[in-house]
């Protein structure tokens, strides 16, 4: 009787805890297509990095970093350099203006001149190709090294990051470098200009006789 009195109890204790588990097995799916729809964290890049990142205003900036040269080199002032990252825009629509790395680089180019971000959309910045070029690097770069990063936003306004500098080594040994500047011809580099036909110093034109009439 005893051990019969047992086991109904275990039986009883049992039930409640099998339920539980099955509840919450049953939310995991719920949850996890709710945050999809509601978020879509799956649908962003969500790659190998330590970039950095941050949320203004709805906008979801993520993984930004600096792709530096290849291990224990860095890259010299004078040249580019590539800043990759993602945006996701969870508010209303904007465009990212300008970008900017004061100390580091003269200029920031985005492609097409700014980025229209729509509601609820990501844009992706990302390798391999370099979108997104520091040109004109005002002083040397080396990994592990920070830079500080400008976002200028139509409507969000500006936003300021601290950005690492990643080597080209591992998982971004397979991404680009930024495109070499192009040389600014010097007055050297130009072609003489090609002297033209002079007549010669101390010569003069015989004039041609004109024929007289017969007497």
């Amino acid at each position: 009787m005893i051990r019969s009195s047992h086991g109904a109890g275990g039986r009883r204790a049992t039930l409640p805890r099998r339920l539980l588990i099955a509840a919450v097995a049953a939310l995991i799916p719920a949850l996890a297509g709710c945050e999809a729809g509601v978020h879509a964290p799956t649908q962003l890049w969500h790659p190998p990095t330590d970039g950095t990142g941050r949320v203004v205003h709805g906008i979801d900036i993520r993984d930004m970093f600096v792709l530096g040269a290849a291990p224990d080199s860095s890259l010299a002032a004078g040249q580019s350099a590539g800043l990759f990252f993602a945006l996701f825009n969870n508010a209303a629509p904007d465009r990212l203006l300008s970008i900017s790395a004061p100390g580091t680089a003269k200029s920031v180019r985005l492609p097409g001149g700014t980025v229209s971000l729509a509601q609820r959309k990501v844009v992706l910045l990302t390798g391999p190709q370099p979108k997104v070029i520091l040109t004109g690097l005002m002083r040397a770069l080396q990994g592990g090294s920070f830079i500080r990063v400008v976002l200028t936003f139509q409507k969000a306004g500006s936003v300021t990051l601290d950005v690492p500098v990643l080597p080209r080594a591992q998982y971004y040994s397979t991404f680009s470098p930024a495109p070499s500047p192009t040389p600014k011809p010097t007055p050297a580099d130009k072609a003489a200009p090609t002297p033209s036909a002079t007549a010669t110093t101390g010569s003069t034109a015989t004039p041609t006789p004109s024929p007289t009439a017969s007497s």
